[in-house]
């Protein structure tokens, strides 16, 4: 059996003979205006700071229909993006160690009673969160 050709990948072959790219320069072209780095908007405020005033939102404590399992229920988000719900949703369940999902309607559901932890993320997000319920 004759060993096959291999071609070397360890950095120190020949370029390669035929480079369609080759012959391309960028003479005459020009340059590429500097853009400065784009600093990441803050969440829902065009004020460039932080909104403090986003709403009231219920944080309460259910077991009802859940075969006595406990979980935070977060609802009442008024005008706010699926995607900045989600965000929430994951960073309460960090916060806490738990799982959770967000379910139609703009509920957050965290898995057991994670009430402190989830009105803290909330408030630092700018939301006034209400413990409601049992």
């Amino acid at each position: 059996m004759a060993a096959k050709d291999r071609i070397d990948t360890s950095g120190n072959a020949q370029p390669l003979a035929n480079n369609p790219f080759g012959g391309l320069s960028a003479d005459g072209l020009p340059q590429a205006p500097v853009q400065p780095a784009s600093t990441p908007a803050t969440a829902g405020s065009k004020r460039k700071e932080p909104n403090r005033n986003r709403g009231r939102v219920d944080v309460s404590r259910q077991t009802a229909g859940r075969g006595g399992k406990t979980v935070t229920v977060i609802s009442g988000f008024k005008g706010i993006a699926q995607g900045e719900l989600q965000e929430l949703a994951r960073a309460i369940q960090r916060s806490a160690g738990v799982g959770g999902t967000l379910k139609p309607g703009s509920v957050i559901e965290i898995q057991g009673d994670q009430r402190p932890a989830a009105c803290r993320i909330l408030e630092d997000a700018g939301f006034r969160p209400v413990l409601a319920g049992g």
